[in-house]
């Protein structure tokens, strides 16, 4: 049997005394009865259940039906019966103390739909037990027992584990500690040794050592203060072993709920909450919310909150200007009467209790409200003054007249206070604006259109001031003021009327002759001035004019075909000046239309042409240019001219229309060149002008379709004959350069030759062997052993050179190539074949470097050592020769050119 009791009184289990099974009578078993084990249940809820919690359940025997049995209750919107019989929370209960209540559980049987009803009485947890739960002890602990089998009993019939209702441990409780909540028993324990133990968070997982079990007497005990806010409950399972540690029970789960205590001040989120509200607002309009939070329980009295307002400063015009919801924290007005220009901003003190308000049990604290009132449009602008004066130069643009101030009580720099301007009247014309300084919000009077002194010497204006948004109040008066502004006189320019001034006269007019008289007026009417003139721009210096009078003559001829004319239109600009204090000037335009005359002849185009050497199927066709305009150009007349006498004879022209002729060989075949052809060109002026110009003709030979060849084309490109002779000089210059370079280079490589063949004698060898042709070898290439210059045969072949002074372009020591031996007494005409044939060799030996290095060719052979070069005094063949050419291969060739091309002496 497994019960559950609390020496506080909290939890009373009726329902496990009253499931036990009725089957321990003697004898003969029963027949089984489908049904529930027990008529009325009475258990214990507590008072605050989650929802999903485990309540209790009820047995039912089913008698071998299975699961063709379902459970209903009479309450399924706060319960849930599940196929074992474990009645659950549908959802979060919260019961206060109140009568029992009772819950109908019913069973159906599928089948034959047969059913089955019990009562359960739910008891709720007395008032004294709500409040606190006083400290347990060992005299009064209630037992939690294991539930257990009938051994003597034929119906074995196995029982589930039962349900055990939350222990409710209250928080922050003073103790003494260690502090006994329940016992915990098994049936086992009355014939055999058991040990008790409890697992889970709060015993042996973290947080650790916070409850635990006597391992003998069973007895649960909790060990320290807890805290509701840190962990709300603790889920533990208690278990019941012998000596050996053999299970003898099944594990049981035991909730233990910390009960909340009221020990956490209400937390406003901000300590000083900012909000705005328009002034002027009614009563009722939103100004802002205020919270705070309680770590207590919501759900309890301890988290449940009330707002309410302390103070209010200032308290004008009331000091309930605003109220605030108890349980949202919702600020909102209740008066009227909102002003910014009396009152900007408002403070308030704001209040939240917990345990509903209660001021006597509740905990409380504090927060600030700022409350701002903004502006809105109540106050127009309204000027400083009635009239406001200022002054304009005459003529003057863009520039301020006067500046209108006004005052405005709304908030600065707003849409509410920033000024807008308007002239309402006495500036027909449009000549002023009123813009609104940004800075200021002043009204800057500025002329915009030119004012004449002559036409109006003051305006007087009427300016309205408003804001950029309407107002919202009614206005009893519009703000307006007036503006007298005076105009001053100026030193006008004078101006010239017509501008410009256009005038038509014949081109070719003689010099000195008068055109016109272009004057200037002063607008200045009150003012008695002189005016001068004077040229300004007169491109073609056809032009004078009088300084006092303004009359304009002549200095040249007027000529229509100038560049300077453009369309037939000549243009000069002067200048008027008055002789005011500070004299003005003022410009003036004369246009001169040119009418034409017949004073150009025509003259041929194109200038120049091709034609094939016959005739067919060639012909030019030409025209005629005249600078004058109809009827002084076109149409023309075309004619050859009489001379010279062959022009008639080889070409003919004929006219094809007033503009066109066309040109033509009149004779089978002409030769190519070029050849000029005078031709008469008479236009149709009233006195008609001819001219004999000249074309260009081109005669070429022809492809089959008329076309000159590519030749010939050069030729009418444009290649004349100085164009060629250019051409020609700098390709001759090019091959001299070339040629030259040549010579330099040939002259340069027999030096060098000479140089390696012959030295002077007064030269040390050693200090003068150069070479400029090899990029290898460094310093090293100097660095020659003179003992090869030495006779072979009479050397040891290990005392050629010592090892490790070779040269590093030296051949390597093994058979060297046969290179050819010069006889004792050679004739000085076989040194070349010599050197041949020593590069022969060289070139085709196969230890010798890949690059240009010294080449030994002393050994003359084993007749003679050859020790002085006198030698060559004995050949017989050498005076038949000159030997003058070796002076020009450089002064070391001049001694031998000495030693044999000298006398006898």
């Amino acid at each position: 049997m497994f019960s559950l009791h609390e020496g506080s009184g909290q939890l009373v289990l009726c329902l496990l005394a009253g499931l036990q099974i009725a089957a321990e009578a003697r004898g003969a078993p029963p027949p089984c009865r489908p049904g529930f084990s027990e008529d009325l249940y009475t258990v214990v809820v507590p008072d605050i259940t989650e929802k999903g919690w485990p309540l209790f359940n009820v047995k039912f025997v089913s008698c071998g039906r299975g699961g063709l049995v379902r459970f209903e209750c009479s309450n399924p919107s706060d319960f849930r019966i599940e196929d074992d019989g474990v009645v659950y929370a549908a959802r979060t209960l919260q019961r206060t103390a109140a009568p029992a209540s009772s819950l109908l559980i019913k069973a159906v049987d599928a089948s034959t739909q047969q059913q089955w009803v019990t009562q359960v009485k739910m008891m709720p947890p007395t008032q004294v037990q709500e409040r606190a739960v006083p400290p347990v002890t060992p005299k009064n602990l209630n037992e939690i027992v294991f539930p257990s089998q009938n051994a003597d009993s034929t119906l074995k019939r196995i029982k589930r584990d039962w349900v055990i209702p939350p222990i409710n441990v209250p928080e922050n409780s003073r103790g003494p500690f260690p502090q006994e909540l329940v016992r915990i028993r098994s049936d086992h324990d009355k014939n055999r040794s058991l040990r008790y133990s409890v697992t889970g968070p709060g015993a042996d997982q973290p947080p650790t050592g916070i409850f635990t079990i006597d391992p003998i007497s069973g007895e649960l005990s909790v060990n320290k203060p807890l805290d509701r806010e840190h962990i709300p409950n603790f889920h533990l399972r208690a278990h019941a072993v012998d000596l050996n540690g053999n299970q003898v029970e099944n594990p049981i789960d035991i909730v233990i709920n910390v009960i909340d205590m009221n020990d956490n001040r209400p937390e406003f989120s901000h300590q000083i909450w900012n909000g705005t509200v328009p002034e002027g607002s009614k009563p009722g309009t939103y100004v802002m919310t205020v919270t705070s939070v309680d770590k207590d329980d919501p759900k309890t009295a301890n988290g449940m909150l009330r707002y309410k307002i302390l103070s209010q400063t200032p308290d004008s015009p009331s000091s309930n200007m605003f109220t605030i919801n108890n349980k949202t924290g919702g600020i909102i007005t209740v008066a009227a009467g909102l002003d910014r220009e009396k009152v900007p901003r408002y403070t308030l003190i704001i209040q939240a209790t917990d345990m509903e308000g209660n001021p006597m049990y509740g905990l409380s604290n504090t927060a600030t409200a700022v409350i701002r009132v903004t502006d809105i449009n109540d106050n127009p602008p309204e000027f400083t003054a009635e009239m406001f004066f200022g002054e304009v130069p005459e003529n003057a643009v863009n520039i301020i007249v006067a500046n209108l101030t006004v005052t405005d009580k709304d908030q600065p720099n707003t849409p509410a206070w920033n000024a807008v301007y308007k002239i309402t009247g006495g500036d027909p014309t449009g000549r002023f604006s009123v813009p609104t300084d940004p800075t200021t919000n002043e009204g800057l009077v500025t002329v915009v259109k030119p004012i004449d002194f002559e036409m109006d010497r003051k305006y007087v204006l009427i300016v309205e001031a408003r804001n950029e948004v309407p107002l919202t109040i009614q206005s009893p008066r519009q703000s307006t003021a007036t503006v007298s502004i005076r105009v001053l006189d100026v030193n006008e320019s004078p101006y010239f009327d017509p501008n410009p001034k256009l005038i038509k006269l014949e081109e070719g007019m003689l010099p000195e002759s008068t055109l016109t008289t272009f004057t200037a007026q002063d607008p200045d009417r009150y003012q008695t001035q002189m005016i001068r003139y004077s040229k300004l721009s007169d491109p073609a210096n056809w032009l004078r004019i009088d300084p006092s009078t303004g009359r304009i003559t002549t200095i040249a001829i007027l000529d229509r075909e100038s560049p300077y004319v453009k369309n037939s239109l000549y243009n000069a600009t002067f200048l008027a000046t008055d002789n005011g204090k500070r004299p003005a000037s003022g410009t003036g335009t004369l246009q001169i239309f040119l009418l034409d005359i017949n004073d150009n002849a025509p003259k041929v185009f194109p200038q120049e042409a091709e034609i094939c050497e016959k005739p067919e199927p060639n012909a030019i066709n030409i025209t005629a240019l005249d600078g004058d305009l109809n009827p002084n150009a076109g149409p023309f007349a075309f004619e050859l001219a009489h001379r010279p006498s062959d022009i008639k004879k080889n070409w003919t022209i004929t006219r094809i229309s007033g503009e066109y002729a066309q040109m033509s060989l009149k004779i089978g075949f002409l030769e190519s060149g070029i050849y000029e052809v005078p031709i008469i060109i008479t236009d149709s002026g009233n006195l008609p002008m001819s001219n004999t110009s000249y074309l260009r003709i081109k005669v070429c030979q022809c492809d089959m379709n008329g076309d000159c060849t590519d030749q010939q084309h050069i030729m009418a490109a444009g290649l004349g004959t100085g164009a060629i002779i250019s051409i020609l000089l700098c390709i001759i210059i090019l091959l001299i350069l070339v040629l030259m370079f040549v010579v330099w280079m040939k002259r340069r490589d027999k030096e060098r030759q000479a140089k390696q063949l012959l030295i002077d004698p007064e030269d040390d060898v050693r200090d003068n062997i150069l070479k400029y042709d090899e990029e290898g070898g460094g310093e090293e290439d100097q660095d020659y052993d003179l003992s090869q210059l030495q006779q072979p045969d009479t050397l040891e072949p290990d005392a050629i050179k010592p090892v490790g002074i070779r040269r590093l372009d030296e051949r390597p020591l093994h058979p060297e190539p046969q290179y050819p031996m010069r006889s004792a007494a050679p004739h000085p005409g076989d040194i070349g074949d010599f050197i041949n044939e020593g590069l022969k060799a060289a070139d085709n030996d196969p230890t010798a470097p890949p690059y240009d290095s010294l080449l030994v060719f002393d050994y003359e052979g084993s007749g003679s050592t050859a020790g002085s070069l006198s030698s060559l005094n004995s050949s017989s063949s050498g005076g038949d020769q000159d030997y003058d050419y070796l002076n020009d291969w450089g002064p070391r060739f001049r001694k031998l050119a000495d030693m044999y091309g000298g006398s006898d002496d």
